[in-house]
Order: structure tokens, then C-alpha cells, then sequence
């Protein structure tokens, strides 16, 4: 858990079929309320993932609006979570030397989101439209199930909300039933360690900064 990372950079190394069943099958087992189960998942191959990518990205070239099934962000940030995420962007943006004016740079760094950063593996995480919140507290365990075991495998991972961005043309390449909403994507694959993008680390709060005692 300590030295898992969003991992942007991936080596040209397959992942085997058999590895991705393994993952998937220790994920499994992360709870959820009367045993619901509410996760589904794509496995997204290399031809896929290009047609993902072009799709999303001619679609943000051509200014159509995203129309994501639900708001991961905030409309208005507010503190500590603004200052958060500027400490994240300046640090992604640093490690790849990019500066604040370099718009061009910026938007090609983003558009490798699409492209799953280059990773063998992608999956896309769908649930059942009619389940209810507490279902995606119960996917959001599988997901993390899904990281941890992935390390145990020596692969890493990056979750992406880039991904649900537009829904729509998810489903329709995937032939996904528009009963289900998007939740994420991920990328999976052997870590590029000497990729300049893999070398910074977020940091997260001591453990007094969330926690009050009731004694």
C-alpha cells in the first residue's frame, strides 16, 4: 500500500491472460454490502485502446462537451482540496519539465490518458445503473483490491476518471449496455522506472490531520 503509485509510463512487455484472471480473481473477494458484487470489468487490448483514444480525443478537439454518468470533481474547489491539487499538477507537470504556459505540452501529456499512457492492459470498471452509493463504496474496494493485487504480480497501475469522461463512446466501442455507468478506467502493465513521469511521489497527510479520537 506505501509503495503503490499512478504509474504513467509502461514497458512494451505483454501481460499474460492468465495473470489478468489471477488479479481480477484475489479482487473478487473485496466486500460488499448483501454480497451484491456490483463490479464489472473491460479488458481493453491494444487495438481497442486506439480506437478509444481517437474517439475521445477528435471529440475534445472538436469542443463536443464531456457528459461523464456522474461528477468525480467538485464544480468549486474549495481548501484543503484546492491546494491539493495544484501540489499534484505542479508535481506531475515538474517531473516532466513542463511549464505552466506550455499549454501544447500540457494537452499532449492529458491525451495520454486516453491512450491508457501506453500500458498493454487496460480495463474499464462499469456498474449497474440502478444500484445505489453504496455500491460504488463496494467497487471502489474491488478497485483497490485490483491495484494491490496487480503489485503482487510485479505490475503496477494507474486509475483513471479520464476515462468515464465520456461515456457514451465508451459503451459504444465496448458494446457496453447503456443500462450501466462508466466508473473508471486503469492502466496496466510492467513500470517504466526510468521514465521521468514516474519519479515524483504525491505526499498524503500525517494520520492526525483526519482522525479524531472518541474516547
Amino acid at each position: 500500500m506505501r509503495d503503490r503509485q499512478c504509474v504513467r509510463a509502461f514497458l512494451n512487455q505483454p501481460v499474460s491472460n492468465d495473470t489478468i484472471i489471477k488479479i481480477l480473481d484475489a479482487a473478487k473477494f473485496a466486500p460488499s454490502g448483501v454480497n451484491t458484487q456490483p463490479w464489472n470489468v473491460a479488458i481493453v487490448g491494444a487495438n481497442h485502446q486506439q480506437k478509444i483514444a481517437s474517439a475521445i480525443i477528435s471529440a475534445r478537439e472538436n469542443k463536443i462537451p464531456d457528459n461523464p454518468d456522474y461528477d468525480y470533481y467538485p464544480q468549486e474547489w474549495v481548501e484543503p482540496f484546492k491546494a491539493r491539487r495544484k501540489a499534484c499538477g505542479m508535481a506531475l507537470y515538474g517531473a516532466l519539465n513542463i511549464q505552466i504556459h506550455e499549454t501544447e505540452k500540457r494537452k499532449e501529456q492529458w491525451y495520454r490518458n486516453y491512450h491508457f499512457f501506453g500500458a498493454p492492459v487496460g480495463f474499464i470498471f462499469y456498474i449497474d445503473s440502478r444500484l445505489s452509493m453504496g455500491a460504488w463504496i463496494d467497487f471502489g474496494m474491488f478497485i483497490q483490491n485490483v491495484m494491490l493485487a496487480a503489485r503482487a504480480h510485479g505490475l503496477e497501475t494507474c486509475p483513471q476518471a479520464s476515462l468515464a469522461e465520456y461515456p457514451d463512446i465508451i459503451r459504444e466501442y465496448l458494446n457496453i449496455s447503456p443500462l450501466y455507468h462508466i466508473v473508471c478506467g486503469m492502466a496496466v502493465g510492467y513500470a517504466d522506472w526510468s521514465a521521468p513521469v514516474n519519479q515524483y511521489r504525491t505526499t498524503r497527510e500525517e494520520v492526525e490531520t483526519f482522525t479524531v479520537w472518541h474516547d
